[in-house]
C-alpha cells in the first residue's frame, strides 16, 4: 500500500512538474505611430505670493505685507522674485 501510494505521487509530481510546449508565438502588433510632441509652455513669469491676501503678485508690485511696506523684485538670478523692503 505504501509503495502505490509512493508511486502515485511520485507520478503525480513529476506531471505537475512538467511544462506545457509554449503555444506559437503570434505575429507582434505593429507599433503605433509615435504621436507629435506638442508645443512646450512658455514659463510663467517670476511672481511673488502675498500671505495676507493669499495671491501671488507681478514683480514691481507694491504692498503692506504683515504691516511692512514692500515691493516685490527679480531675485539675484532673475528666475524667482522676492519680497524686498519698498523705499
Amino acid at each position: 500500500m505504501r509503495i502505490t501510494f509512493a508511486a502515485l505521487l511520485t507520478l503525480t509530481l513529476a506531471a505537475c512538474a512538467t511544462t506545457p510546449e509554449p503555444a506559437p508565438a503570434a505575429k507582434p502588433a505593429p507599433a503605433p505611430a509615435p504621436a507629435a510632441k506638442p508645443a512646450e509652455a512658455p514659463k510663467p513669469a517670476p511672481q511673488c505670493y502675498n500671505g495676507d491676501t493669499s495671491a501671488f503678485v507681478a514683480v514691481g508690485t507694491k504692498a503692506e505685507v504683515a504691516g511692512v511696506k514692500v515691493e516685490c523684485k527679480l531675485a539675484g538670478d532673475g528666475k524667482s522674485a522676492v519680497w524686498q523692503g519698498a523705499k
